[in-house]
């Protein structure tokens, strides 16, 4: 458990926007996943009950990286502690960017929320973790809000944000079981239980239509939570058996 124990540590110190608006061309990564309820465990085989991947297994194909936004800049320009309740996951709907350009964007500052009714911006864009197929970053700590999910609401004052990638050629699948094994070690290291793992489309957002976004769009269907986001939930249930046995 050596392992976990220090990636909690790591994790105690999110191109794309707030609402995890287009900002590429129709047509990301390939999808290669089975949107079974029933979760098959690494390697093909039906997941048993409680898992049997160990959790330095499941921590080091995390792999996880630290890529910060320094303090007082950019999307940490106000550092506003947090306590974290929910884990919100989304899809950055950006086709053409993996998990180190997103990084680079949100150092660079070059990611800012939409407008709001009164034409005034809320600020930069920030969330605490990027996920590709190939390596997962962490942007800024996980006691720190970020400003990925609904303005001024408990998306963004009470969860942590991970984006998924899906750039042209990346393996979604790959993406989606990375982001799941990250999942699961957040909810063990920070007591949060499946039920507050949430799609970004569980956060209405204030004076936009529609309301709650169609995000992560590969994960809902019809723009809703059903069949494929309960399969996630699955998969993310499956390493976080295995961890807590």
């Amino acid at each position: 458990m050596h392992l976990l124990l220090r990636f909690v540590i790591l994790v105690g110190f999110a191109a794309v926007s707030t609402q995890c608006q287009r900002v590429g061309p129709a047509g990301g990564g390939v999808d290669r996943y089975n949107t079974s309820l029933r979760p098959a465990a690494p390697g093909g085989s039906v997941a048993p009950s409680g898992g049997t991947t160990s959790a330095s297994r499941i921590t080091r194909e995390v792999n996880l990286k630290q890529d910060m936004v320094p303090r007082r800049t950019h999307g940490r320009k106000v550092v506003r502690p947090m306590v974290p309740r929910y884990i919100t996951i989304h899809s950055t709907q950006n086709y053409s960017a993996d998990a180190w350009k997103h990084s680079l964007a949100l150092k660079n500052g070059a990611l800012r929320s939409p407008k709001t009714r009164t034409g005034n911006r809320i600020g930069y864009l920030i969330w605490h973790f990027t996920v590709d197929d190939r390596v997962a970053i962490q942007h800024m700590p996980t006691n720190e809000q970020g400003e990925h999910a609904d303005f001024h609401g408990p998306g963004n004052r009470l969860s942590i944000g991970i984006e998924m990638c899906e750039h042209r050629g990346s393996n979604r699948s790959a993406t989606i079981e990375r982001t799941a094994k990250l999942t699961a070690i957040l909810m063990k290291s920070k007591g949060i239980p499946l039920a507050n793992v949430k799609p970004h489309y569980h956060w209405p957002r204030a004076g936009r239509s529609p309301a709650n976004k169609n995000c992560p769009h590969f994960l809902l269907d019809n723009g809703k939570p059903g069949k494929k986001w309960r399969w996630f939930q699955s998969r993310v249930n499956y390493y976080y058996q295995s961890l807590s046995s």
